[in-house]
């Protein structure tokens, strides 16, 4: 029985997904398969391999968005990512607006806030 969910963000930057598990020191494997419940294995574009015993599945839509789909089962991947991905999905919107913002040429300062939070302030070069 598979237990894999579709998660709910928005993805249309591999790229800076690529990123955001480089700094989650998460690796990302291209066409792989997706560990989830009862050992079962999920084909996908890429894999985001975690540590624990289930992995994220990526595959692309047709209409160019990407979807991360994963096991949900007894919270491991979120241990790993963070409640509801929130750790994901921080690091992804990170990397996507350094990448935006270095194409149309802002320079990025980005900080850390006590509590986790990353701040980034642009200006224009």
């Amino acid at each position: 029985m598979s237990h894999l969910t579709d998660i709910d963000i928005e993805i249309r930057d591999i790229e800076a997904l690529k990123d955001a598990c480089t700094e989650l020191d998460l690796p990302v494997e291209k066409a792989g398969m997706a560990r989830g419940y009862g050992e079962a294995l999920h084909r996908a574009e890429y894999v985001i391999r975690l540590k624990g015993p289930y992995d994220i599945a990526v595959n692309r839509q047709a209409d160019g968005r990407w979807t991360l789909s994963a096991d949900l089962w007894n919270g491991h991947v979120e241990r790993e990512v963070g409640p509801k991905f929130g750790r994901l999905r921080q690091f992804y919107g990170v990397h996507r607006t350094l990448r935006e913002a270095q194409r149309i040429g802002l320079k990025a300062r980005r900080s850390v806030l006590q509590d986790g939070t990353v701040r980034l302030a642009l200006c224009r070069v």
